[in-house]
């Protein structure tokens, strides 16, 4: 005897069948999305423990008390907190996060590359390709998204051409100063620095704020006065 079945119970049979299949689809989609989740933290937790390394790199700036030479880590953390109090001085508006993250990481390529003196002519001829070929290495081990943000920030921050790049510079080139002037010119008095070379490095300053570069110069003047930094 043949069983005719309704079309409610085909109906049912296709919604059944359709329902596993969908469930077993989204079921495989969240597990390749956890599987990934867990890539990208995994390359993110290895990044932070490479950005470690940054508190090994010693710059030749002395800290203020002039005890020992500050650390790019130190140096770095000094950037993103000056940022926060001279937004105001600044003569363009800036992206103050855009310019934290910016100086945070602007000198991670120094773990490959090690730090170059600012007035190391030597050093600084081959001090792009040393960087580029370290922010290859350094970036990449984040995921690619936040690895190509990163080195977009890193290639800005260089090419000192954004209002956020400038200000960035000026902090960079600012703390050195303020430090030397804490610490009695100490780096300025090792290494020989005349004025000349402190108003070369910072001759863009005034571009991005003039009350900044006054005291740059009132700085510079002090210690020309006192012997730490030679007259030119």
């Amino acid at each position: 005897m043949t069983v005719k079945r309704s079309v409610e119970e085909y109906s049912f049979d296709t919604v059944a069948v359709c329902a596993k299949i969908l469930i077993k689809e989204m079921t495989e989609m969240e597990e390749k999305e956890t599987v990934t989740q867990r890539e990208r933290l995994e390359q993110q937790l290895r990044f932070i423990v490479e950005a470690d390394k940054v508190k090994n790199i010693f710059r030749q700036t002395y800290l203020a008390d002039g005890q020992r030479k500050e650390n790019d880590a130190e140096h770095s953390w000094h950037l993103a907190l000056s940022a926060v109090l001279l937004k105001e001085h600044m003569k363009e508006d800036v992206d103050l996060t855009k310019v934290m993250i910016m100086v945070l990481i602007h000198d991670l390529v120094e773990i490959d590359a090690g730090d170059t003196y600012a007035y190391d002519t030597a050093g600084a001829a081959t001090k792009r390709e040393r960087e580029v070929k370290a922010a290859d290495r350094i970036f990449g081990i984040l995921p690619e998204d936040q690895g190509t943000y990163f080195r977009q920030l890193w290639e800005e921050f260089e090419a000192y051409e954004t209002a956020d790049a400038k200000f960035a510079h000026l902090l960079d080139n600012f703390q050195p100063l303020l430090l030397n002037d804490a610490s009695d010119g100490k780096s300025w008095a090792e290494h020989g620095v005349h004025k000349s070379q402190v108003c070369k490095r910072n001759e863009r300053i005034p571009e991005t704020s003039k009350i900044v570069w006054e005291k740059m110069q009132e700085i510079m003047d002090r210690h020309v006065e006192r012997g730490h930094l030679k007259a030119d």
